[in-house]
C-alpha cells in the first residue's frame, strides 16, 4: 500500500509554486544588454544583489555551465544553466533538498531598445515555503537587478 501525503496533489499540480516577475524597458540595443547580462562573473559590478558569481567550469557559458553565487542575506547557491539562447534569454536552476529555484532572464527587442524580463520561480515543498517567506526580498532583488542592468546598459550604449 502506498501512502500519499494529504497535500501531495497540490504539490504535483504546481499549485504551491511561487513565482516572481519584473520587467523593465532598457534604452539600449539587445546586443549591448546581452553582452552585460551574459558576463556572469561581472554581475557584482552592476547589481548590489550579488557579492560574487564564480564560474565552476571553463569555456564559453552555455547549457550545463555552472556558477556559485553569493548574495547578501542568502546562503551560497550553485546554479546550472539549462537554457542559453544568445541575445535572447537564459535560464538557470539551483537545487537543494525539497527545493528547485528557476531564474529566467529574457530580452525582447522593442522600439528604442529592449525589454528585460526577470522571473524567479520557487518549486517543491521547501522551495514554496522559502519562496513565500522571502517574497519581499525576492521582489526587491529582482527590481535592483533590473534597474542595475538598465543603468549599466544605457551608460554603455551612450558611450558608443
Amino acid at each position: 500500500m502506498t501512502y500519499r501525503l494529504p497535500f501531495a496533489n497540490a504539490i504535483d499540480s504546481g499549485i504551491l509554486d511561487k513565482m516572481h516577475t519584473t520587467s523593465i524597458l532598457i534604452d539600449a540595443p539587445p546586443a549591448t544588454v546581452w553582452q552585460i547580462l551574459s558576463d556572469l562573473e561581472a554581475w557584482p559590478e552592476w547589481t548590489p544583489t550579488m557579492l560574487q558569481v564564480k564560474r565552476l567550469d571553463t569555456g564559453p557559458v552555455g547549457v550545463g555551465s555552472r556558477a556559485r553565487v553569493l548574495q547578501p542575506k542568502l546562503r551560497p547557491a550553485a546554479w546550472q544553466v539549462t537554457e542559453w539562447k544568445p541575445g535572447e534569454r537564459f535560464t538557470w536552476i539551483s537545487r537543494s533538498p525539497g527545493s528547485t529555484v528557476t531564474a529566467e532572464h529574457m530580452l525582447a527587442a522593442e522600439a528604442g531598445g529592449c525589454r528585460l524580463t526577470l522571473t524567479l520561480q520557487f518549486q517543491g515543498l521547501v522551495g514554496t515555503v522559502v519562496g513565500a517567506l522571502a517574497s519581499g526580498l525576492t521582489r526587491e532583488y529582482l527590481g535592483l537587478e533590473a534597474r542595475g542592468l538598465k543603468k549599466r546598459a544605457e551608460a554603455s550604449a551612450a558611450m558608443c
